[in-house]
């Protein structure tokens, strides 16, 4: 069974929080919020986590997943930014936007896409996974909570704790989370290309 994790959206509980970063240290599958929807989390180095996510959601082998970083120093370990790109990911952080970004030797083989050598990054606007990542150290390997054959995701933690009960390690809920996904921005060209509009204003990478 799960455990549940209830915290207040602005001013998360520090042993919630520490718990919960407990479980993902110790190679946990949590759901956690974030400023667009409900996303599946697991430690960068975690190949079971990764597998579950995969099996949970019916992903390919082409799927990107996403480092989730605290800030744009984090950010910056794990992707390749130009000169070019760096005011403009500056200005759009933290928010709901998810880059498409070469990325450095830090980031494991099997996360990056098989012939781009990319990885999605993004910093989030949200109380409850900044102090998670501030917890953690490290990134957070994720991909949005949207289940096999539902247009949405779900919204509403303890929907989700009923309905993945076994098959995850916690689910942390701070309230009635968004069911729109980041807005997604390939910039791995070194020209923005607008793969799915979201949260995030596209009109800035238009």
């Amino acid at each position: 069974m799960a455990k549940y994790f209830d915290v207040h959206p602005d001013d998360p509980q520090p042993r919630a929080i520490r718990q919960a970063a407990d479980l993902i240290v110790k190679d946990g599958l949590v759901v956690y919020p974030t400023d667009s929807c409900f996303a599946l989390g697991c430690r960068l180095g975690n190949k079971e986590g990764i597998d579950r996510i995969r099996e949970i959601r019916h992903l390919d082998d082409g799927h990107h997943f996403t480092l989730v970083c605290k800030d744009f120093a984090q950010l910056g370990q794990f992707v390749q930014i130009s000169n070019a790109l760096f005011r403009s990911i500056k200005a759009a952080t933290p928010g709901g936007y998810t880059f498409i970004l070469p990325a450095t030797k830090e980031v494991p083989r099997r996360l990056l896409h098989p012939k781009k050598k990319t990885v999605g990054v993004r910093i989030p606007d949200h109380a409850v996974v900044q102090a998670l990542l501030a917890e953690l150290g490290e990134p957070i390997l994720s991909s949005t909570l949207l289940l096999p054959g539902e247009e949405e995701p779900m919204t509403q933690g303890w929907e989700i704790k009923e309905r993945l009960d076994h098959v995850v390690d916690a689910v942390i809920d701070s309230g009635e989370c968004g069911s729109v996904p980041t807005t997604v921005v390939d910039l791995s060209s070194g020209e923005p290309e607008i793969l799915r509009k979201g949260t995030g204003d596209p009109s800035l990478f238009e």
